[in-house]
């Protein structure tokens, strides 16, 4: 077996690295959301008083949340996989579909989202479109523009999972072992 390149290491160290420090920054997001949650419920249960802008600032808060981190929960290893059949395969294997999946599925769709998402936050931006779901009526470009930033850090993350995975094809060993999330 051969050992990594340490071009190849510090390539996806890099961009481990890269992918933790944006995971922990956006894992902050929890706290806005949970003080707007604690806030709407205090106010409508304790003063009778709902806010308008509550449900607005939680739903976008969540959302961002969820879909800035998931580049963080693939490279911990947190997204579903079908374990039934996956633990029955050879690591060689498990690289070799990986690898695949990556380059047909994950690379394409993800660039056509991030595409798709550039053009609808700059409309949401040129049309200075606010949202309708309440009072407030908050201007929607910047949650919306979450939707490609979420795409470039998975597609970034996804080049180090790519690397991981044509490692494990190529030599049948894996470089870094994910640990299962048990839900």
């Amino acid at each position: 077996m051969a050992e990594p390149s340490p071009a190849l290491l510090a390539t996806i160290r890099t961009i481990d690295r890269f992918t933790d420090s944006t995971g922990t920054i956006i894992s902050w997001l929890a706290i806005p959301l949970v003080i707007a949650v604690g806030w709407e419920v205090f106010t409508r249960y304790a003063l009778n008083a709902p806010t308008a802008w509550a449900y607005e600032i939680t739903y976008m808060s969540y959302g961002t949340l969820f879909m800035l981190g998931a580049a963080y929960a693939l490279h911990k290893g947190a997204h579903i996989r079908t374990d039934f059949f996956w633990d029955q395969f050879s690591v060689r294997k498990k690289g070799l579909i990986d690898s695949i999946a990556y380059v047909v599925f994950f690379f394409p769709s993800l660039t056509l989202l991030l595409l798709l998402g550039i053009e609808e936050a700059s409309t949401s931006f040129h049309l200075g479109e606010v949202s309708d779901q309440t009072p407030w009526r908050p201007i929607l470009w910047p949650f919306k523009a979450v939707v490609p930033l979420a795409c470039l850090l998975l597609i970034v993350q996804g080049v180090s999972e790519l690397l991981k995975s044509l490692y494990m094809a190529r030599y049948g060993v894996e470089l870094e072992h994910k640990e299962k999330v048990e839900v």
